[in-house]
């Protein structure tokens, strides 16, 4: 990673984190994981991205990058980092940068994938609402230490 591209991640990370509501969530995130286990916590996230997406729909895309452009505008309002959409023959690819850190708060690998499970149920939502099948599944493939890629393909 360039040093450029570094400043640029520890920027975001600034901006991302908020004392105490950041800490709560954190609290919350990894007691649900502790009590009701991974599987049964990141279905519950997943609905949790749902309902936020349901909260903040995007605007109509015409074009992938609309959509991209529509996701960002909406991203940039939580601080949580932008993506990059690519489309493939089959299948689109969200690359998904600068996520927030679990900011030493708990277990980094348990954070990225509960964020990818939040992350799963928003941008799933967001493309069933621009006009996405609902045959089309949505699957995270890979959480970074600060990327997140997801695949939508049948």
């Amino acid at each position: 990673m360039s040093e450029f591209q570094e400043r640029t991640l520890n920027y975001y990370r600034q901006q991302q984190y908020q004392s105490g509501w950041f800490d709560l969530l954190s609290l919350m995130i990894n007691g649900m994981l502790n009590n009701a286990g991974e599987q049964e916590s990141h279905a519950f996230l997943r609905q949790m991205g749902d309902s936020l997406a349901g909260r903040y729909p995007l605007g109509a895309a015409r074009t992938v990058g609309e959509l991209e452009q529509q996701i960002n505008l909406t991203l940039a309002r939580f601080n949580w980092g932008f993506v990059d959409v690519q489309p493939h023959e089959t299948a689109m690819l969200i690359h998904h940068m600068a996520l927030p850190s679990a900011g030493g708060q708990m277990d980094d690998r348990r954070w990225r994938q509960a964020l990818g499970a939040v992350l799963s149920g928003l941008y799933a939502r967001w493309l069933a609402e621009q006009g996405g099948s609902p045959t089309v599944s949505l699957t995270c493939l890979d959480t970074g230490s600060t990327t997140a890629t997801f695949r939508y393909q049948l």
